[in-house]
């Protein structure tokens, strides 16, 4: 899975990638990198850890996020739409979902881009420099399929002219992102095939300053979340320094500062709800692992993730809750209780569950 993270210039969205991905990438109150920054970033997760413990195995693999920090969005003096020319916009098309670091912090040393700090009024910019460089391929697509009338259409193009031209353009033209649109899945699909920026699910990342962050919720910043959208408060500086603690300082510094858990299993927790994620187990000696499908995978579909053979060949499954199996302390006592249950192939995969695959091949 791939996020990619934008914003405008110090927003402290590479304070954030440093925190979630443990990187080192240089940051400063006078300047803003003009570069790509990508890292992968591990998901924390307390049941897989306590799995390792039970299993003790030669392999610990826990599930990744990949994360794409771009440069900050610079628009040109007085120029609506032409800021999303300053985004990587190959990158950003390629992930799974987008992370918007919206600055609600005020530091006199670090001028905002536009003057003051709004966060309402800098995710509105945000979005509408995504729905105007939609628009722009859209447009395109449009006069490429125009031009190949005089060949004449296939079925499948002219499906695609339909979309692009009575759905998708007239909701860019109202400045609607796409995200917020109910299609058909087949409608659906053929969406996706364009990579459209303002299609993807949003994560809002609201970087506040420490007083407000305890208890502090995206609508006390003018953010109302909406269709496809999620948000959450952080302070990406705060963050980052509790990341290079030790386990049991981070645990003292965020009682400190009323919070529960540090900002990287926040994020990630909502990146999953936002993509419909949920990660299943495998557990041995050998290697105790995460995988990560979408809710309501089947069984046989998950068996995918493992492996294609495993898939192919698909029996059926051997399946246990995680804490079942951390409270007896075996897979055979859990067969003793009745715990461990049988699945086919249509069994949906629920998060949490520690899964054996039976196959032939």
């Amino acid at each position: 899975m791939e996020i990619g993270i934008l914003g405008l210039p110090k927003a402290g969205k590479t304070t954030l990638f440093n925190t979630l991905t443990a990187s080192r990438r240089e940051t400063g109150k006078f300047s803003a990198s003009a570069e790509t920054h990508v890292a992968v970033a591990t998901v924390p997760d307390d049941r897989l850890a306590r799995l390792r413990d039970l299993y003790e195995p030669r392999r610990y693999v826990p599930a990744t996020v990949q994360y794409v920090d771009v440069p900050g969005l610079r628009r040109r003096e007085g120029g609506r739409g032409e800021g999303a020319e300053s985004l990587d916009l190959t990158r950003l098309r390629t992930a799974a979902a987008l992370m918007h670091v919206v600055r609600a912090f005020e530091d006199p040393e670090i001028p905002h881009s536009e003057g003051t700090v709004d966060p309402a009024r800098d995710v509105a910019t945000i979005d509408l420099e995504l729905i105007l460089a939609d628009h722009d391929l859209v447009e395109r697509r449009l006069a490429r399929l125009e031009q190949a009338t005089k060949r004449g259409l296939t079925p499948d193009e002219q499906r695609e002219r339909k979309l692009l031209d009575e759905t998708v353009r007239p909701a860019l033209e109202a400045e609607r992102p796409l995200r917020t649109l109910e299609l058909d899945p087949d409608d659906e699909r053929r969406l996706r095939g364009f990579q459209l920026l303002s299609a993807k699910p949003m994560l809002i990342v609201i970087d506040s300053g420490e007083a407000e962050v305890a208890g502090a919720s995206p609508e006390s910043f003018g953010i109302a979340p909406g269709e496809g959208v999620r948000a959450i408060v952080v302070s990406a500086p705060i963050e980052e320094e509790i990341s290079r603690l030790e386990p049991a300082e981070q645990r003292e510094f965020l009682a400190d500062l009323g919070l529960a858990e540090p900002s990287l299993d926040r994020v990630i927790r909502a990146s999953y709800e936002l993509l419909g994620l949920i990660s299943f187990f495998t557990v041995g000696e050998d290697e105790v692992r995460a995988w990560t499908v979408r809710r309501g995978t089947p069984a046989r579909a998950a068996a995918g993730a493992v492996h294609s053979d495993i898939e192919r060949g698909f029996i059926r499954a051997e399946v246990v809750r995680w804490d079942d199996l951390l409270r007896l302390g075996s897979l055979p006592a859990c067969r003793e209780q009745a715990l461990l249950r049988l699945e086919g192939k249509d069994y949906q995969v629920a998060d949490g569950d520690v899964v054996h695959f039976r196959f032939n091949v």
